[in-house]
């Protein structure tokens, strides 16, 4: 009978509910929920979808000029992760020398009001972070 209940349990999702902020989670989905948020919450995938979102479509080499400081290796790990999560589309031309554009979709433009949010809030408030960063001793710190 221990058993028949034990194999009951094992077999039901589990439905507990995160603490909050999570509490809208359900712990079933609570792991992939992270990888999405690591995804979008990721430095250079903010800057591609906020660089496609004021571009439109964008050839590869206008698209790394258009954020500075990321490496050819990081634009085609994010293009590639973004385009494998359906953020972004990816056009190739068979043409001599080949051409490749990059544009977001749909799921991908609707994220730009948060990705435009993020990036202004950083943009308002550099100058304070530096200042309490200098004043911790962490002013190197990324």
């Amino acid at each position: 009978m221990e058993a028949v209940a034990a194999q009951k349990n094992a077999a039901a999702p589990d439905t507990r509910a995160l603490p909050e902020p999570c509490s809208r989670v359900p712990v079933e989905h609570a792991d992939f929920i992270r990888q999405i948020l690591e995804r979008v919450g990721d430095k250079w995938t903010l800057m591609v979808i906020a660089s496609l979102q004021g571009g439109g479509v964008l050839r590869y080499k206008d698209l790394q000029s258009s954020i500075p400081g990321i490496s050819q290796r990081m634009l085609s790990r994010t293009l590639a992760q973004l385009h494998h999560d359906g953020l972004v589309t990816r056009t190739a031309y068979a043409e001599v020398p080949p051409r490749v554009e990059y544009a977001l979709t749909p799921l991908g433009a609707s994220l730009n009001h948060i990705v435009a949010s993020l990036i202004d809030w950083a943009a308002d408030h550099h100058d304070e972070i530096r200042q309490h960063r200098e004043r911790s001793g962490t002013a190197g710190t990324r």
